[in-house]
């Protein structure tokens, strides 16, 4: 079950489904606000690990491997700490671990979203996926359709407001977890501190750092980021 991060869509994980597909059964969400889901909830405290559990819910999924990069690694976490019972393992891909700012901060940043969204909208497809290729000249060409239509799709209001409090998050995490970041020079969110603090507060936490990549760590680092994810799925795997 993978989830996506802001402005994307489940189509963004299309070459990791690809890669992973002869031995997985893969769902690619669309979270609400983006790709084809329901626009974005308009109450404060809309729980966005809620609505991965009632996808597993309702497609009778038996406890699968969880997956999230971004905002979707943050619903991924929430969905782990709050529904146990529904997963087996957890991955979570340069997760927003940052501290919680102040509300005039906050505001401001959901401000500019909502900038940047329109700024998306009234550009065409051929000016987006330039626009990608110019600020990511070293994403495979195979990321920038769905990442495109993703730009295109996504709500103005997407962008939550409040982030729950990632060590909470991680405290109550039952499962194996793989928490993969990147460098914060190029780009990454999660620091050596937070991953050696992720793994303090939670013994079932393993952290790996992948070189040569940033915040979208499987489009920077495609090959290394394969290696360490198939490496976790494969551990203790029925046959």
């Amino acid at each position: 079950m993978l989830s996506h991060g802001l402005t994307d869509n489940g189509l963004c994980w299309s070459r990791v489904a690809r890669a992973l597909e002869a031995d997985f059964d893969i769902v690619m969400l669309d979270a609400r606000g983006h790709g084809t889901s329901s626009p974005s909830p308009e109450w404060a405290q809309y729980n966005p690990g809620r609505d991965i559990a009632e996808v597993i819910e309702a497609l009778g999924l038996q406890t699968p491997i969880v997956m999230g990069h971004s905002i979707g690694a943050l619903a991924t976490a929430s969905l782990a700490a709050d529904y146990p019972h529904l997963v087996s393992k957890v991955i979570l891909e340069d997760p927003p671990f940052v501290p919680v700012a102040d509300q005039s901060i906050r505001l401001e940043r959901k401000e500019k979203f909502r900038l940047q969204v329109a700024q998306f909208q009234a550009l065409s497809d051929a000016e987006v996926k330039q626009m990608g290729k110019e600020t990511s000249p070293d994403w495979h060409d195979d990321e920038f359709p769905a990442w495109t239509l993703g730009k295109r799709q996504v709500d103005k209001e997407a962008m939550p407001l409040e982030l729950p409090i990632w060590q909470t998050l991680m405290a109550m995490i039952s499962k194996p977890t793989l928490l993969i970041y990147g460098e914060t020079a190029r780009g990454g969110l999660v620091t050596n501190q937070v991953a050696a603090e992720a793994m303090r507060i939670n013994p079932h936490v393993r952290a790996i750092q992948i070189q040569e990549a940033g915040h979208n760590i499987r489009r920077e680092n495609f090959l290394c980021f394969l290696a360490e994810v198939r490496e976790f799925l494969m551990e203790n795997k029925e046959t």
